[in-house]
Formats: structure tokens, C-alpha cells, sequence
């Protein structure tokens, strides 16, 4: 790149103009066929000059700060190359090196000279321009008469909550052991970005040891429906969804009681780092310990030897909890949290983290294998209340993993 302009507007985007100069000798073999002949041609001595013209836009609040890239070109360009034919460069040819020359800047300037352009979108720009204006404080105070899920007459209940159509994590409660009118007292804080048209979801379930936990009953509160700065207590009814042409939900399914207070954002706090609020332990945690959070992102580049199926196992103080599995894929997403109650903190304690693959076909030798492993020293979360990083995969090519760790205490 030879240079480059910059251009300064009053729209929301930024305007580059670089000059482009490749010089190589590509390794780059084609295989022609015409007139039911064949022959292997091969390019050699390439070179490329190019004005684009590269545009940012819209400019957004949210990493990587555009929403698309719009690339153009100011002038044809000009690309020279040679190719050779059983050793002969068949650009030699009186006449034929200026109308392969004059025919791919033609073909190159009517798909892209200005000002026709490439567009990619990197974001949706309507979700992209949304900034987080609020913080919604959650109290998830206790429910009432929960309805009996398991045959020995008792419940096993959480809560999940989380702001509707937002990809973040799902909040949880702790688990009430046999307990159909059970108290949490639990706080949260929710980045809110659209209080206008956004709710906030609760959804009570039945915790199960073994297999899928079964919903109890759901509610939602319209955000739009409180008063900024306002503490507000509620008592919901639970109901087995949100269709209100539902017959069913004539059944009481319980109550959950919470208290809501939606916290709008100052001018001045609008720059701060509030897309993820670290939140309190609860009440219950040890004087002295706190709540470890793990939360799994993502992982990329995992791969298996005989099937990609993967999920995470976490191992940590002989407890272990493990991910969903998501099927036929090496860049998998599973965004679930796990927490973890300690009487201390983990200063000098390590996380074990495993990516694994399973078979989805019965009777094949090797139904179960590592993808890879990191240990994570839980120092730095100390230290530093939340760390966000991705970690190389050990025993694996390229494989690597994020994980996000938060220590709360309940000070």
C-alpha cells in the first residue's frame, strides 16, 4: 500500500482511499478447456494496482464500530500478468497481451467503479446502533405455592431471567432443594438498551439431576411499564406461557414475587464498560467467600478425529457441570453459566476446562473424544472481579475456547 487518504464527513463513516501495489509470483495453475482441447496454463509474474475506495458506515457503538463495508473502485485497474503454456508465455502473442489486459479492466470497472460498490454487512445496523441507556436492578425475592413437579411430592425450583431478544446470558437463581414456596433473595443488574419495546422474561423451572429440567411457569414485566429510578415490588402469576389464547393457563401454576428499579444512564456514565454490570453473591454466601461465576462463550477452530459434536466439562473442587452439546459443528457457541459457592477465594485454585465429543451413532469405537483442555489459574478473577479471554486449547491444532469468570461478594 502505497498511500492513502482519508476523508472527513457529517455522516456517521469513515472514507479511505489507499493506493494498492501487489507485486508476486503466485503459484496459481488453471485448467482450459476449448474447442474439445485441454491444456494447464499457468500464471506467473502478477502485478495489481488499484485505487478503492473504502467505506466505514454507520459508525456504531458496538465493536467493530461499523455496520458495513462499502468498497469501490475510482479508476480501472490495472493488473499484468503472464501465462505459460508448456514453458511458452502465451502473453508473448502480438495482440493478445493488450486485449487480456483491456478485457479484465472492463469486466473488473462495470461491477465495481464508481459508483457501483461491493457492499458487506458486518452488523445489522438497527441492533448495532442501540447503546445500553439503563441498568434494570433485579431482586428475585421468593415464590409462593409452586405447583409439585416431582413424584415424591416436592419441587426442585430456579429462576432464569433474562431482557427479551437480547443474546446475552440468562441470569439464574440458586437452586431451593424440595421446596415449593422457596426464598432467594438474589440480586442482578441487567443492561437494558431499549426500555421502550424490551421486557424482562422469568421463567421458574424444576431442577432435575438427570435429563431436561421441566418449566414450571413464565412471566414477563414491559419494561416501559416502570418508573425510572422508582423501586417497584411485584407479584406475578405464573403461567405455562405467554399465549394468552391459551386455555391452559386457567391452571394456578404459583407466584413469584420480585422488586424491579430501572436505574436510565447519566450523560456521564454513558462511556463506561456497563454491557456486563458485575453483580453481587447473594445474600447466603460466607462471610469471607463468594459466588464464582463461569460463563462458556464460544469455542473455534475444534476439531475431532472421527466426529465434531462438541461440549464443555468443567471440573472444579471435585464438582463438575457440563455444557449442551451442538452437533456437527467446530465453532460451536453455547453461552451458559455456571456458578460455583465458596466459603473462600479461589487464590490459589485452577479450573479445569474440556472440550469433548460424543458419537450421535450408536456402536462406533470411539463414541467419546477429547477436543482439548486448558487449567486456568482463578488468581486474576480474584484480583481483578472479571476476566473475558479466549485460551489455546492444549492437546488441539488450533482449537481455542472463551471463557469469562466473575468473583462476587456479597460487599
Amino acid at each position: 500500500m502505497a498511500g492513502m487518504k482519508v476523508f472527513v464527513t457529517e455522516e456517521k463513516e469513515l472514507i479511505m482511499e489507499p493506493t494498492l501495489k501487489w507485486a508476486g509470483n503466485p503459484n496459481v495453475t488453471l485448467g482450459i478447456k476449448a474447442f474439445g482441447l485441454k491444456a494447464t496454463v499457468q500464471v506467473v509474474d502478477l502485478q495489481i494496482f488499484a485505487q478503492p475506495r473504502i467505506t466505514l458506515k454507520p459508525l456504531v457503538p458496538s465493536f467493530p464500530c461499523f455496520a458495513k463495508i462499502v468498497v469501490s473502485l475510482m479508476e480501472k485497474p490495472h493488473v499484468d500478468f503472464g501465462l505459460n503454456v508448456v514453458g511458452a508465455d502465451l502473453m508473448s502473442i502480438p495482440g493478445l497481451y493488450r486485449f487480456v489486459q483491456e478485457l479484465i479492466k472492463d469486466q473488473v470497472a462495470n461491477m465495481y467503479l464508481w459508483p457501483k460498490t461491493l457492499e458487506v454487512e458486518i452488523l445489522d445496523p438497527t441492533k448495532a446502533m442501540k447503546r445500553p441507556v439503563g441498568i434494570l436492578h433485579v431482586k428475585v425475592l421468593r415464590a409462593m405455592k409452586l405447583r409439585k413437579k416431582d413424584l415424591l411430592g416436592a419441587s426442585d425450583p430456579y429462576v432464569k431471567l433474562k431482557i427479551t431478544e437480547s443474546k446475552a446470558p440468562s441470569k439464574k437463581t440458586a437452586v431451593k432443594h424440595k421446596n415449593l414456596n422457596p426464598e432467594w433473595n438474589e440480586e442482578f443488574s441487567i443492561v437494558v438498551k431499549d426500555p421502550e419495546s424490551r421486557a424482562l422474561e422469568l421463567i421458574v423451572y424444576d431442577w432435575e439431576q438427570v435429563g431436561k429440567h421441566d418449566k414450571m411457569g413464565t412471566n414477563v414485566v414491559p419494561l416501559k411499564e416502570l418508573t425510572p429510578d422508582e423501586p417497584k415490588v411485584m407479584t406475578l402469576d405464573l403461567l405455562k406461557n405467554l399465549n394468552q389464547n391459551d386455555a391452559q393457563d386457567d391452571k394456578f401454576r404459583g407466584q413469584l414475587v420480585l422488586e424491579l428499579t430501572y436505574k436510565p444512564f447519566k450523560e456521564e456514565d454513558m462511556s463506561k464498560d456497563l454491557d456486563n454490570p458485575l453483580q453481587k453473591a447473594p445474600e447466603e454466601t460466607p462471610p469471607g467467600g463468594g459466588v464464582l461465576v463461569v460463563v462458556v462463550h464460544e469455542a473455534q477452530d475444534v476439531e475431532g478425529k472421527h466426529h465434531n459434536n462438541p461440549y464443555v466439562r468443567i471440573i472444579f473442587k471435585g464438582e463438575e457441570r457440563k455444557t449442551k452439546q451442538v452437533k456437527k459443528n467446530r465453532d460451536p457457541r453455547w453461552e451458559e453459566e455456571f456458578t460455583f459457592m465458596l466459603e473462600e477465594p479461589p487464590l490459589k485454585e485452577k479450573l479445569h476446562v474440556e472440550v469433548l465429543s460424543t458419537s450421535t451413532r450408536i456402536g462406533l469405537l470411539h463414541p467419546k473424544e477429547t477436543l482439548g483442555y486448558v487449567n486456568i489459574s482463578l488468581a486474576d478473577v480474584v484480583n481483578n472481579k472479571r476476566i473475558n479471554e479466549k485460551y489455546h486449547l492444549i492437546d488441539s491444532k488450533n482449537g481455542k475456547i472463551q471463557i469469562e469468570l466473575q468473583w462476587r461478594t456479597s460487599s
